[in-house]
């Protein structure tokens, strides 16, 4: 029986990622990882409940994805297309067919290997670089853009965690 590996954080160095966007990549390496283990055999029908009045497992998988997205398109300094605020509004609808948490899944390992992937290519020095956010292009750099995914990732990782949980013990 093999031991099981240590938190990704624990692990070193990503290559290619720049040393101040390692916990970044870190963050978000661990939440895929957490999310698959958990979701490794929940039921599609069940992805849109919502137990005590909780947000939706489904919710959190497609809000982890769209959250991804939106962040590092403005810490790339570019405004969101028509299909990423056509993701956004269909968020609180969470698929419920057969395969669906499958393809939630799919969607959010993409989006995070797409996050990795600008993180290589992020220079350290743009980091203090002003960014706007949304309509309003409220004030934030592309570091203060990058660590809210994070952040934001790991804090509906958590909720979804919960949400999970109960959904699976409430049959």
């Amino acid at each position: 029986m093999s031991q099981p590996l240590p938190e990704v954080w624990l692990r070193g160095p990503l290559p290619e990622v720049p040393p101040l966007l390692q916990p970044v990549a870190h963050a978000l390496l661990q939440a895929r990882e957490e999310v698959a283990e958990l979701l490794r055999d929940f039921p599609a029908g069940r992805l849109a409940e919502r137990p005590l009045g909780l947000a939706s497992v489904g919710f959190h998988l497609r809000h982890l994805t769209g959250v991804l997205d939106r962040t590092f398109t403005y810490a790339r300094g570019e405004a969101l297309s028509e299909a990423q605020l056509a993701y956004l509004a269909a968020e609180g609808q969470p698929p419920t067919h057969p395969g669906a948490g499958t393809e939630l899944m799919q969607a959010f390992d993409q989006q995070v290997d797409k996050a990795l992937a600008q993180l290589r290519a992020t220079p350290e020095s743009s980091l203090p670089a002003w960014r706007g956010v949304g309509r309003a292009q409220l004030p934030s750099t592309v570091i203060g853009l990058l660590m809210h995914a994070a952040e934001h990732t790991t804090r509906h990782v958590g909720q979804l965690l919960v949400t999970a949980r109960l959904v699976k013990n409430t049959d």
